[in-house]
C-alpha cells in the first residue's frame, strides 16, 4: 500500500512576512470542459475550436478563473492551508492560458496584521517561459490552530458528452434525401413524436399507418400538428403492420418505423413467406450505442430478433452488421465475436462458431470487414486487457461490432450498457428489404432521430447492395 499522504497547515503563528508557496498544473482539454461544467461557463472561446480559431487569441484558451482557482489551491492546502478563511482576491489577466501550458501559482505573504490574524499575499501565475499571465493579491484570515489530516484522494471524473456519436451521425445525413417511412400505430404522443423529430430533422418522410382516429386523438392530447403529414388508414396494430409492409413491397417506403405496438407484430408481418419483407439474408437486429469512455460508436448484434442462431445465420448477422458500419463511413469495420474465453474449445459452442465465422470471412463468404474471435469482452473493447493476454489481433480492444452468441446474452450486454454505463441506444433491424427502425418508450428524441440517421444512411448508402431478393428460411423471435 501506497504510505498516507497528509496536508498540514501554516499556523499564523508560524508564518513570516516572505514565506511563499506554489503548485504547478498543466492544462488539459479536460480540465476546460470539466471547470465549464461545474461553472456553467460556456464562452464559445473555451469550448468552440472553430470560433476560438476565429478569436482575437486564435485558439480555445482556458477560462480565466481557471488560473486563479490554482491561486485558491495554494492558500487553501499549502500557504496558510487547512483552516484559512478567504477574505478577498483581486486578479488582473495578462496573457492567455492554452491546452498544454504548464503554469506554476505562487503566493508570497507581503504583509502579516497578527492583532486580528490577517494575511496579505501577493499572487503571480506564471508559465513555462516564466511570464506572467495573471497577477493579484489575497487576503485572508489565517488559522492559529495546527490542522494536519489525511490527504482527500479525488474521485476520478470522467467526461462524457451525451450525443455526441449520434450528433455527428445526424450531420453525416445532412444533404442526403430524407426517406419515405411508414410510421407503423403511431396511436401516442411518444411515437407521434419520434416520426414528427424524424421529419423535422430532414431525415424521413414519415407515412403514419394505423387507426386514423386514435392517431388524430394522440397527436390532440400531445398538441402536435399533422398538417401534411399522410396518415393511411388501419383498424388496429395488427392491420397496420400488414399495410405498412405492404407498401415496403410496393417500393413506396423506403422504412418501417415501430410505433406503439410491439416487435413482434411487425416481424409477423415482415417474415411471412408470400406477403412480406425476406430477402436471401437473415434478418436481425444492430444496436447502435454510444457509450460512455468508449471512443467511438459501438454496434451490438444480435440482441433483439434470432434466439439462438445457427452457424449459417450468425454469418447474415455479421454481415448485416457490416453493412450498416459501412453505410456509415466505416471503410473496414472490425467485429468481435464474443464468447467467455479467447481459445477454442469443444466444450464451448459458441467458440466453435467464432472459429468457423473467422474462417469464413477469410474464404470471402463474410465481406467488407475484419472478422476475430472468440474474444471475451474484455478483450474486445479494451486495449489493455488484450494487451494483458497477448492477444495479437487487429479488432481485440477496438471492436466495433460486438456480436453474440445468442439473443439473451446480447440482450443483457446491451441493456447493462444502457442502464449501467450511461450508454444511448439507436438500432435498426436489416436484411429486410428495407431496414425496420425500432423504438423504445424510453428512447430520447435525439436517440429516435439517430434511428432515422441510421436508416436514412443505410437506405443512401447500401441498402441495394445489403438486401438481394430471395426468401430465408428459418423462424423469427423477438425480444425487445
Amino acid at each position: 500500500m501506497e504510505p498516507l499522504q497528509y496536508i498540514e497547515n501554516r499556523t499564523l503563528a508560524e508564518i513570516r512576512v516572505g514565506d511563499t508557496a506554489s503548485l504547478t498544473r498543466t492544462l488539459k482539454p479536460q480540465d476546460i470542459s470539466l471547470f465549464a461544467v461545474v461553472s456553467g461557463e460556456v464562452n464559445p472561446a473555451h469550448l468552440d475550436k472553430d470560433y476560438a480559431e476565429a478569436d482575437r487569441f486564435h485558439g480555445v484558451i482556458a477560462h480565466g478563473l481557471w488560473g486563479g482557482s490554482l491561486i485558491s489551491a495554494v492558500l487553501g492546502t499549502e500557504l496558510p492551508g487547512p483552516g484559512t478563511i478567504y477574505l478577498g482576491q483581486s486578479l488582473r489577466f495578462l496573457r492567455p492560458v492554452r491546452v498544454g501550458d504548464a503554469i506554476t501559482a505562487r503566493v508570497t505573504v507581503r504583509e502579516k496584521d497578527a492583532a486580528r490574524a490577517r494575511l496579505i499575499l501577493d499572487c503571480t501565475c506564471l508559465n513555462a517561459q516564466g511570464e506572467a499571465v495573471i497577477t493579484g493579491e489575497a487576503e485572508v484570515l489565517a488559522p492559529t490552530e495546527k490542522v494536519r489530516r489525511p490527504r482527500v484522494l479525488l474521485p476520478e471524473v470522467h467526461l462524457h458528452e451525451r450525443g455526441a456519436q449520434w450528433r455527428r451521425l445526424i450531420a453525416a445525413a445532412q444533404g442526403l434525401a430524407p426517406i419515405r417511412t411508414a410510421v407503423v400505430h403511431p396511436c401516442d404522443a411518444v411515437s407521434l413524436r419520434g416520426a414528427l423529430a424524424g421529419a423535422q430533422a430532414g431525415l424521413i418522410a414519415p407515412v403514419l399507418v394505423g387507426p386514423r382516429g386514435k392517431i388524430a386523438a394522440a397527436a390532440e392530447a400531445a398538441g402536435l400538428s399533422l398538417d401534411g403529414l399522410e396518415i393511411v388508414d388501419a383498424p388496429h396494430s395488427h392491420a397496420a403492420a400488414e399495410r405498412a409492409v405492404a407498401l415496403a413491397r410496393a417500393g413506396t417506403v423506403a422504412a418501417l418505423m415501430k410505433g406503439a405496438l410491439h416487435t413482434d407484430e411487425i416481424l409477423a408481418a415482415a417474415v411471412r413467406k408470400e406477403t412480406g419483407l425476406r430477402t436471401e439474408r437473415r434478418m436481425s437486429h444492430v444496436y447502435a450505442l454510444d457509450v460512455p469512455h468508449y471512443p467511438k460508436p459501438l454496434f451490438i448484434t444480435d440482441a433483439a430478433v434470432n434466439i439462438a442462431p445457427t452457424l449459417e445465420e450468425k454469418r447474415d448477422i455479421v454481415q448485416n452488421a457490416i453493412d450498416l458500419c459501412r453505410a456509415l463511413g466505416l471503410a473496414q469495420p472490425k467485429a468481435a465475436i464474443l464468447s467467455a474465453v479467447e481459445t477454442v474449445s469443444m466444450k464451448l459452442g459458441s467458440t466453435l462458431d467464432a472459429a468457423a465465422l473467422c474462417k469464413m470471412a477469410e474464404r470471402g463468404q463474410i465481406t467488407g470487414g475484419i472478422v476475430d474471435g472468440p474474444l471475451a469482452f474484455d478483450n474486445a473493447v479494451s486495449r489493455e486487457a488484450a494487451a494483458t493476454k497477448g492477444l495479437a489481433s487487429a479488432v481485440a480492444g477496438d471492436a466495433d461490432i460486438l456480436v453474440a452468441p445468442d439473443l439473451v446474452s446480447g440482450n443483457m450486454l446491451a441493456k447493462q450498457l444502457i442502464h449501467l454505463a450511461g450508454a444511448d441506444a439507436a438500432g435498426l433491424i436489416l436484411g429486410a428489404r428495407v431496414p425496420i427502425i425500432l423504438t423504445s418508450r424510453s428512447d430520447s428524441a435525439e436517440v429516435r432521430e439517430a434511428s432515422c440517421a441510421l436508416a436514412q444512411l443505410f437506405v443512401h448508402r447500401a441498402g441495394a447492395a445489403a438486401a438481394p431478393a430471395g426468401a430465408a428460411a428459418g423462424p423469427v423471435g423477438a425480444a425487445v
